[in-house]
């Protein structure tokens, strides 16, 4: 595993990025697997692969380009990460928050962070779109481990509301408006890269979980500490190990992605819309 990230670092990739993007931001998206079409949409578009920027892990997953975005969506200035790194690909989990940082440097105050992830809860099926009301961080680590830096934030940062009352109101009326049927529960997060047991999926049950994925909760710690407000959706791509008694597999998550592109789309266009309207 490399090192934690460090405060030079962070200062080198943002002053890199930060001659690349020099108008200001309103929001940021992280668009998960199988969910990066939204970037085609942004208009006056700057594209900035990860691995240009000093600092920044590189993402080989499937499903996850590697690009940071600088644009437009709908007349709104956002910065979108079409993909994501990943704890499991060896990174330490402050390396995994590097572009969330990124963007809090760069102005960025309401985060949107999507996440494909498998159904625990029985009521829920493929295709499903849920509002993240809380998580459980189940990996065995934090990203805010290693040593404190100041200009970051707080030591102990608060996550309480680790989820926007206030962009989760803005999700739902955009659901309401739009007839999107919405969901909402806990994402459990855990390393990965292997899917769960059937075993450790009853344990997520009974500890109240709701969804289960490998990713996004390193990156909302870090958002919180930087003062960040976030909204979280997941894309339910496939039911948890035991529930159907069938394999797991990524090509699922993709397939599943495409048939719900057009709704969570129009979902994140529907908030950034009321972000803009604040």
């Amino acid at each position: 595993m490399n090192s934690p990230l460090t405060q030079q670092e962070l200062q080198e990739a943002y002053e890199f990025l930060s001659k690349k993007a020099d108008f200001p931001l309103q929001a940021g998206i992280i668009l998960g697997s199988g969910l990066g079409d939204l970037a085609d949409l942004l208009e006056r578009k700057i594209s900035v692969p990860f691995h240009e920027i000093p600092h920044f892990p590189a993402s080989g997953v499937a499903g996850h380009k590697g690009v940071f975005h600088f644009g437009f969506l709908d007349n709104v200035a956002v910065a979108v990460m079409q993909g994501r790194v990943h704890y499991y690909e060896g990174n330490h989990p402050s390396r995994v928050t590097i572009g969330v940082r990124l963007m809090a440097l760069l102005g960025v105050r309401s985060l949107i962070v999507t996440n494909a992830a498998g159904a625990v809860n029985p009521n829920f099926k493929p295709g499903d779109l849920m509002l993240i009301t809380d998580h459980l961080n189940l990996t065995g680590a934090n990203a805010l481990l290693g040593a404190h830096v100041p200009e970051w934030g707080e030591r102990f940062v608060d996550m309480s509301e680790a989820y926007s009352l206030q962009l989760l109101s803005y999700a739902r009326e955009v659901g309401e408006a739009g007839n999107i049927i919405l969901q909402e529960g806990v994402y459990c997060a855990m390393s990965g890269p292997t899917y769960e047991t059937p075993a450790e999926v009853r344990m997520i049950q009974r500890l109240g979980g709701d969804a289960v994925g490998m990713s996004t909760v390193y990156e909302v710690m870090a958002a919180r500490q930087m003062d960040m407000r976030v909204l979280g959706v997941s894309l339910i791509s496939n039911m948890g190990a035991g529930i159907l008694q069938q394999p797991l597999n990524h090509e699922e998550v993709m397939e599943t992605a495409a048939r719900r592109k057009t709704d969570f789309i129009n979902l994140i266009r529907g908030v950034i819309f009321l972000i803009d309207k604040e």
